[in-house]
């Protein structure tokens, strides 16, 4: 891997990492407008268990890249 497209991969970890934080703070933020659409008042719960799961999953997608960039970032300058 070269040392271009290592720092992509981590920034692109980064960026995956901040996205999901930034789902945890958005989500309580847009449910009250989700909330006041009556099409969606029966499915909140499920809204929320999705919204949620996205944040997880980039976060833990983040944080997944951000470990395998840094295992070959170590095998490759490793005597």
């Amino acid at each position: 891997m070269t040392k271009e497209k290592m720092m992509m991969q981590f920034v692109w970890g980064i960026a995956l990492f901040l996205a999901g934080i930034g789902m945890f703070f958005r989500i309580p933020q847009v449910m009250p407008q989700i909330k006041s659409n009556p099409q969606f008042a029966d499915g909140i719960g499920f809204i929320y268990f999705c919204l949620y799961l996205l944040g997880v999953l980039l976060v833990g997608g983040g944080i997944k890249k951000l470990a395998h960039t840094y295992k070959k970032y170590n095998e490759m300058h490793s005597p």
